[in-house]
């Protein structure tokens, strides 16, 4: 866990773990995606400007998502924007991402589908990155273990403290009980959705099965680590949130999946790409 990477107290400045494995997901994400639209026979510049709103919707609907299930964790006004602290959840960055993506199609239509499959990977590398940032920030610990990989956070962590809330520790302790990694749990969940992802393209025979699915997988992996949590990510019905929103996204894939493979026109990954930015080949 380290929380601040780098400190300049002469500055006052402060790298923020969570936020520079923000920093290298959206990098890493914004390489896979150009590098996917141009086997695509999309038009780069597209992906460029696409990548500002599924961005900006990203941060707003992680941080949003995050507030609404944890108020009690907002202290001041000003903690409401601090995303690059950590208190983020992935699936609002999908809901807020999706949001920016459809308002940018709907100024400027690309085709979807194909998009989509070119997106699907950097979602993948984005979900390895920033799981890693929680890992560094502490945030989204798993339950208490005996396995012999299980990890110990220091004091003042999120772990350490709710060990400390709940009476299982004493507050001078200086690390917490051994809890399950969950955060690198689903960091090697996301590069393994990666690597299926990318062995997957040789295989595929219809547009838009990439992004189908990760819409399949992703929640598959998620269901698990949500399971053994050991922080309070917000119940409904007997189930967290995040496992809700698995269920309705697993069932989405499974209807994009079916309604793929009643289309007749195949895929291809090889198309030459059109000078239009804005009017890309369809």
């Amino acid at each position: 866990m380290h929380p601040i990477v780098l400190e300049l107290p002469v500055l006052g400045f402060k790298v923020h773990g969570y936020g520079l494995m923000m920093l290298l997901g959206c990098a890493s994400a914004l390489g896979i995606a150009v590098w996917r639209a141009r086997r695509e026979g999309l038009n780069t510049d597209a992906v460029y400007e696409l990548a500002t709103w599924l961005f900006l919707g990203g941060v707003v609907g992680a941080r949003a998502l995050f507030v609404a299930s944890r108020p009690d964790l907002i202290q001041s006004p000003l903690d409401l924007f601090r995303s690059w602290e950590g208190g983020n959840v992935f699936y609002g960055c999908i809901i807020g991402g999706l949001t920016g993506t459809l308002i940018y199609w709907r100024r400027h239509p690309f085709p979807f589908l194909r998009m989509a499959d070119a997106v699907a990977p950097a979602l993948a590398v984005g979900v390895f990155f920033g799981r890693l940032g929680c890992h560094l920030n502490g945030c989204c610990h798993g339950a208490i273990t005996q396995v012999p990989w299980g990890i110990q956070f220091p004091a003042g962590s999120h772990a350490w403290t709710a060990h400390v809330d709940e009476g299982l520790l004493d507050p001078g302790a200086p690390w917490s009980l051994p809890v399950h990694p969950t955060q690198l749990y689903a960091s090697l969940a996301g590069l393994a959705l990666l690597v299926g992802l990318l062995a997957y393209i040789p295989f595929r025979r219809r547009t838009g099965e990439m992004m189908a699915l990760l819409m399949i997988a992703y929640p598959i992996t998620r269901w698990p680590v949500e399971i053994l949590r050991g922080d309070d990510p917000g119940i409904i019905a007997g189930i967290t949130i995040s496992q809700l929103i698995s269920l309705g996204l697993l069932a989405s894939g499974l209807i994009v999946w079916s309604r793929l493979g009643r289309e007749s026109a195949p895929s291809t990954t090889l198309v030459p790409a059109r000078p239009d930015p804005l009017k890309l080949p369809g």
